[in-house]
């Protein structure tokens, strides 16, 4: 069964083959380790990221900017159409208990924002390093154990 606690991906709507492999990876790694993922539910790291955790049977909820659930990517799980174009990013957090930035633009850096003016923790893989509260990791794996002890309490994120 999926912990209901919920990994937020965060990242660019388009991007190329490499990033959408780092993506699907972090996925992978989540739903290994039974937690669910929260994302925009559109494209490129979205959509690499819910394929790899779709295909290693965990949950994907897609918080969509647009009225309809059909924009969701076809590994999201679960379609939220918000109607609230990029103000959607604010739930994606809100939901989150540890956010995982892969690459990304401007959107990816709202969102990194919001994180951390509400106190979510974030890992960089590959993004932004804006703030010394930032994580950063250099593999999905590594991302997704940081990801994991700052929702358990064991350590600040960093290896032991």
């Amino acid at each position: 069964m999926t912990n209901l606690n919920l990994i937020g991906v965060i990242g660019s709507g388009q991007c190329d083959e490499s990033v959408s492999q780092l993506a699907y990876e972090v996925g992978q790694e989540i739903a290994a380790a039974g937690y669910g993922l929260i994302c925009g539910g559109l494209g490129g790291v979205m959509t690499g990221a819910c394929r790899g955790a779709a295909e290693a049977g965990g949950l994907t909820i897609g918080i969509l900017p647009g009225d309809s659930p059909g924009s969701a990517n076809p590994y999201v799980r679960i379609p939220i159409a918000t109607g609230l174009g990029i103000a959607r990013n604010i739930i994606i957090v809100r939901s989150s208990r540890v956010a995982i930035a892969i690459h990304g633009g401007p959107g990816t850096l709202s969102e990194i924002a919001f994180c951390l003016q509400l106190g979510v923790p974030v890992i960089s893989l590959n993004s932004f390093t804006v703030s010394p509260n930032i994580v950063p990791a250099t593999t999905a794996r590594e991302a997704v154990e940081k990801a994991v002890r700052k929702i358990t309490g064991n350590g600040d994120g960093e290896p032991a």
